[in-house]
């Protein structure tokens, strides 16, 4: 696959509405047929820089910084790496919470041609090492915080990382703050000079030391690598997808355009979603930048300071996963919290339940939107307008100069027709230009030049579209496919259920059978018959789960979404386990 064919909009701008069913009920004053000059991602915050020097970029634990601060910083950033040998295609990671020195060192990465390398903090030094020898990641941004210094070390003492920028984390803090967490808190802080791998890190003052001047590197915009996003993808083999400048500069302005009721520089982001996670990285960071947005900066997410934070910092927007929307929801003293500032929220990551989407619409009086997108995609694919017309149930319409295909689940060749399901298949300017080093993989991941995204999708006939769920995902039940979040959409509908997933069990009658676990509201209860009784007048006989069984929590990813993997992992366990006695 090439990178052109990737990237190709020319034909998109020759599209009718018979070829694409989209363009007659299109969002009113959303060109989809627009073109996009391509920049490089830095020139977001150039741009902010340069017309709102004064607002407020950044606001951390109560410390707000400027624009005009923040880009100083940027500078300065980028004249220490390039000092340091960092230069065009050099990898460099962060290993970073949501924190001011994200967006600083994020942007000084690309000002110099690096390329920006995003690690999950939680990950272990296990999953950290693959990733570093895998990206060929040649320097770590870091905090001197010992959960996160503790393992760069690791990585640093056994050879696999070269070096490490540790940066402290008590500089983020208001002043008072600051002493207080150096006093009570020194625990929690590396001591990075007594390291054994000391010789080996560099520290932030001693890297910002400098007038902030550096070589501007030539950027070829649409085929250097910026970002390097790894994504387990539709094989769960961890690999780095390649995300240009073009991909992910092209893919803020395409959301924006479906945001004109965003007024630059009058807006507050509520930033909870992980930066190193795509979605937050153009949706919460990119987005914040381009609107000149205050971004309101939480380093961890805790639901009553989520909660509290948007009572005393009074957000207007608020990306988010269903999860989190959920939890607000079912907070005990939800009344006491006011949250009337929120204008949109904006749901991506894993599939909206209908029923979240109306009861928290009621409860706060806040749109909730859906959108839909992948790492692979930079990562928003499609949309519901901020303001127009929203079918319940529909992750929208694709964004401007993005063609959406669905494809025949057994000939991907062949295109399905309408209410039909197929395959999700992308093509537009924020596409990938494949993964990093894996020359056979990006290929397979390509179909007449189309992206495979691995999710099984229904498009209407005014070409809203509505996800079925992933092929990964799809139960064979006695021969019959059965999807799971059709069965978790008719669980969500009984009064006592909060959350719940749907995995395929091994079953001796019917190959796979659905398995449903459930985690219930507080103070209310239910059984498995209760379930099934519910779900008798909603779901077929085939889909109707085998087993049910009731949980305190239900596992989640690092950025909230519902996870299946380590249900499925139990269940594996169990039936080999199970199988194991059986031959004993």
């Amino acid at each position: 696959m090439t990178a052109s064919a990737t990237r190709d909009t020319g034909s998109t701008r020759q599209a009718s509405a018979t070829a694409y069913p989209w363009l007659a009920k299109y969002p009113p004053g959303v060109d989809w047929e627009q073109t996009f000059t391509p920049r490089p991602i830095f020139a977001l915050l150039d741009d902010a820089v340069a017309r709102f020097a004064d607002k407020p970029c950044t606001n951390f634990l109560g410390k707000v910084t400027s624009y005009g601060d923040i880009g100083s910083l940027v500078e300065r950033a980028a004249a220490g790496l390039q000092k340091e040998g960092v230069g065009k295609g050099t990898r460099v990671g962060l290993f970073l919470p949501n924190s001011p020195t994200f967006v600083v060192y994020y942007f000084a990465i690309l000002k110099v041609g690096g390329v920006v390398v995003n690690y999950n903090p939680l990950y272990t030094l296990e999953e950290l090492t693959f990733q570093v020898k895998d990206s060929g990641t040649e320097l770590m941004i870091t905090l001197d915080l010992k959960l996160l210094f503790d393992k760069v070390e690791g990585l640093l003492q056994s050879g696999v990382l070269a070096r490490a920028v540790v940066c402290p984390f008590s500089s983020l803090l208001p002043s008072a703050k600051s002493i207080l967490f150096r006093v009570l808190k020194r625990k929690q802080i590396a001591r990075v000079a007594r390291s054994p791998a000391a010789s080996r890190t560099l520290s932030e003052a001693r890297l910002l030391a400098n007038d902030g001047r550096y070589r501007q590197p030539d950027i070829d915009i649409e085929g250097d690598t910026a970002v390097l996003q790894y994504t387990g993808g539709t094989t769960g083999t961890p690999k780095g997808a390649m995300l240009t400048h073009a991909n992910v500069y092209i893919n803020v302005l395409q959301a924006g355009s479906f945001a004109p009721e965003l007024k630059d520089a009058e807006e507050k982001m509520l930033g909870i979603l992980p930066f190193f996670h795509v979605f937050a990285m153009t949706v919460v960071l990119n987005f914040s930048i381009a609107k000149a947005c205050e971004i309101i900066i939480m380093p961890k997410f805790v639901l009553d300071d989520a909660l509290k934070l948007i009572n005393d910092t009074r957000p207007t927007v608020m990306p988010g996963v269903p999860t989190l929307f959920n939890a607000i929801m079912n907070h005990p003293k939800l009344e006491s919290f006011d949250l009337a500032s929120l204008k949109y929220c904006l749901s991506g990551g894993a599939p909206l339940a209908i029923e979240i989407k109306q009861r928290f619409e009621a409860l706060t009086g806040c749109k909730l939107v859906e959108g839909y997108g992948l790492s692979e995609a930079s990562p928003v694919v499609t949309a519901n307008p901020l303001d127009g017309p929203v079918k319940p149930g529909s992750i929208g319409v694709p964004l401007p100069a993005t063609v959406v295909s669905l494809r025949d689940l057994a000939d991907p060749m062949r295109e399905v027709a309408a209410g039909e399901r197929g395959e999700l298949c992308v093509r537009g300017p924020q596409v990938m230009k494949g993964y990093w080093r894996r020359p056979e993989e990006t290929a397979g991941q390509f179909v007449d030049g189309f992206l495979r995204t691995g999710d099984v999708a229904v498009m209407d006939e005014d070409g809203y579209i509505y996800l079925v769920d992933r092929i990964k995902d799809l139960i064979i039940c006695s021969g019959y496919n059965v999807y799971p979040r059709r069965v978790e959409e008719a669980i969500y509908q009984h009064p006592a259920v909060e959350e719940v997933t749907v995995i395929g069990i091994r079953d001796e009658h019917r190959g796979e059978a659905p398995k449903a676990f459930i985690k219930l509201r507080p103070d209310m209860t239910a059984s498995k018959a209760d379930i099934l009784s519910h779900l008798e007048s909603r779901l077929s006989r085939i889909e109707m789960p085998s087993e049910v069984e009731f949980r305190d929590q239900l596992p989640k990813t690092m950025i909230g979404k519902l996870s299946k993997k380590e249900l499925k992992q139990e269940e594996e366990a169990r039936a080999a386990a199970h199988a194991a006695r059986g031959r004993g």
